[in-house]
């Protein structure tokens, strides 16, 4: 592997890792990871790789992951220049430079799909995407104006397991439940109202959509009239919700383990 030492960020080669900020968009839809633990997982996926900021460390440690990938460009700095990059209080040893995977069209997504309306943390974006790739589930469907799951945060809380999810982002959300009732999904819709049915009780089918609403606001009764059914987490009654994060876990799982 040929490395280039670094004593020096503020160089234009590197101008990506201190600008590039959560959910910014490039031209070629380039994002960025950090953490080993991120890195190293994605390392091991097919996602394009433009290059690595690491320590020396890092570099030796992991060279056996890092060699397939035939990275162009591997800088070398130590921790205390790589602390001074803007955004991040605590830093690890290593940075990636990577490019966004295609969407995966509509029609080729698979059974099991969350789907969520416009969410406001990216943070929330990413627990989805990780429980939903632990869980099973095949795809997340997310809208283009929201946090993308390939955002700093959304990485690094979904720990790269983001990566093992086919995505696909929409313009519109009543369009995309429609358009995807006629492919054969029956859409639930995780909402408390007076007709839900209690999670326990939920049949489900082997295509499903679990639609995911706003963290503040919920699901709309327009989008609650398109889904098939609405569906609720039982719990005591002066509770009034969970976090759109915790209750995708619990809603998943159930899903998961109820199919025929």
């Amino acid at each position: 592997m040929n490395f280039t030492p670094i004593d020096d960020l503020d160089i234009p080669a590197l101008a990506i890792y201190r600008h590039l900020r959560d959910n910014a968009v490039t031209a070629d839809n380039s994002f960025i990871a950090d953490s080993p633990k991120v890195v190293n997982l994605l390392l091991q996926t097919p996602i394009e790789v433009r290059s690595i900021l690491a320590t020396q460390e890092y570099y030796d440690t992991f060279a056996h992951l890092i060699r397939p990938k035939n990275v162009p460009n591997l800088y070398v700095a130590d921790r205390k220049l790589m602390e001074t990059i803007i955004g991040h209080k605590v830093h690890n040893n290593v940075m990636m430079h990577g490019i966004r995977p295609a969407e995966t069209a509509l029609e080729r997504l698979g059974d099991r799909i969350v789907m969520c309306d416009l969410l406001s943390k990216s943070e929330n974006v990413g627990s989805i995407a990780r429980s939903a790739a632990a869980l099973g589930v095949d795809a997340l469907v997310l809208p283009k104006s929201g946090p993308h799951p390939y955002g700093r945060r959304a990485l690094r809380v979904s720990m790269g397991y983001v990566s093992r999810l086919q995505t696909h982002l929409y313009d519109d959300l009543a369009e995309t439940l429609r358009a995807l009732k006629q492919r054969g999904y029956r859409i639930f819709a995780a909402e408390v109202t007076p007709d839900a049915t209690p999670l326990m009780e939920v049949k489900v089918p082997e295509k499903w959509v679990l639609l995911l609403g706003n963290e503040h606001h919920g699901l709309t009764q327009e989008l609650l009239a398109l889904c098939d059914e609405t569906v609720r987490i039982e719990m005591a009654e002066d509770v009034e919700s969970f976090n759109v994060g915790v209750a995708a876990s619990i809603l998943i799982y159930q899903l998961q383990n109820r199919r025929p």
